[in-house]
């Protein structure tokens, strides 16, 4: 009888080791309840990137841009790139793929990103991405990469992937480090991208006995996901083949009440929030209290009393309301092609400022000049 009796022990102790080493990992990741946080942020610099998809949707912006537009206020160094080099790791149309990354920046501008405040740029005008990416591959092993999330999803999904998919992450690592980010903002399910740049900003360091790139950080951000429309087990998402599912920045008022009073809910009139049980009517109070500035408790209590069916009008007016100067903004940006071209021209000087010193002091390192 004393087998299993040590077999329960050693389970136990084993469940409290891992959880214990999750949080010990999860501090080493993100920002929070560390030193560091005791540290002036005026050495902080924050990075983040965003692919060329056209215009974004409310998910994109709930979830990312909002925050976007707080960390310029809050951070003396942030950088924001539209990353057309990670897009074509899936077949583009070129004049498509143009296009769409001066709707991204018109749409980042719309939203209030500032370029007086963060670089904002695109990832192909500064070739160093590509040059410390491949430093950085040549340093990378290929299990490291086969297990990553990002390989198995998508070549998966495509039954084979290019040597571009596979080597995705460290260019991604190669975006963050080359501009000696500290911070990089991201959503809990997220944390682990930054696994690899760490490894190899450690890895480097140690192997050239210099400190060259610091220990990226996440920020986390309490934004909720915004589910599809249609289905809300999935996120919202522009691939969505729904017209119903998502909805866009340059939606118009009448084209969002629609897709919203079309939103699927249930059988169960009275709106509580219960993703469990209730993904569809819990979607909306998220988008609810997100567009309203509210917290989803603020957002079940303004539809007491109200039916699904009403409910669905008080979350259009919300979500209306919140976008409306956006998408004037953004309507008059997108025609303004030069001006866009001109804030990408900027953008491009001042991250070459950043990235040319890192990659010099790189290639001294390696012993190519």
């Amino acid at each position: 009888m004393a087998l299993p009796v040590r077999a329960k022990l050693a389970r136990h102790l084993l469940v409290r080791f891992t959880r214990r080493f999750q949080r010990v990992h999860r501090k080493f990741l993100c920002d929070g309840g560390t030193s560091e946080n005791k540290e002036s942020t005026a050495t902080w610099r924050v990075f983040s990137g965003i692919q060329p998809t056209g215009v974004p949707h409310l998910g994109n912006f709930l979830g990312a841009l909002e925050n976007w537009t707080s960390l310029q206020d809050g951070y003396p160094s942030v950088l924001y790139s539209v990353v057309d080099l990670h897009a074509i790791t899936q077949p583009q149309d070129p004049r498509a793929l143009r296009t769409n990354t001066l709707d991204m920046v018109a749409s980042l501008l719309a939203c209030g990103i500032d370029p007086r405040k963060v670089v904002l740029f695109q990832q192909s005008q500064v070739p160093e991405h590509a040059e410390l990416s491949w430093i950085l591959g040549c340093l990378t092993s290929m299990p490291r990469l086969r297990h990553l999330p990002q390989w198995k999803m998508k070549s998966k999904q495509k039954n084979e992937g290019s040597v571009g998919l596979y080597t995705y992450p460290v260019l991604q690592a190669a975006d963050i480090l080359l501009y000696k980010s500290t911070h990089v903002p991201v959503g809990e399910d997220q944390v682990q991208h930054l696994e690899l740049a760490q490894d190899l900003a450690r890895i480097f360091n140690q192997r050239f006995d210099a400190a060259v790139f610091p220990q990226p950080r996440a920020l986390l951000s309490s934004s909720r996901k915004v589910k599809s429309l249609r289905d809300p087990s999935s996120k919202m998402s522009k691939s969505d083949p729904q017209t119903m599912a998502t909805i866009y920045l340059t939606d118009t008022p009448d084209d969002i009440a629609l897709k919203i009073r079309r939103a699927v809910t249930d059988f169960t009139s009275e709106v509580t929030y219960d993703p469990e049980t209730r993904p569809g009517v819990s979607n909306l109070v998220s988008i609810h209290a997100a567009a309203a500035a509210v917290d989803v408790d603020e957002a079940v209590s303004r539809a007491r009393g109200l039916d699904t069916a009403a409910y669905k009008k008080l979350v259009a007016e919300a979500v209306i309301q919140r976008l409306a100067p956006i998408r004037q903004r953004l309507v008059r940006l997108r025609a303004e092609r030069p001006h866009l071209e001109a804030v990408l021209d900027e953008g491009r000087r001042k991250a070459r400022e950043l990235a040319t010193p890192t990659l010099q002091q790189v290639k001294r390192l390696v012993g190519f000049c």
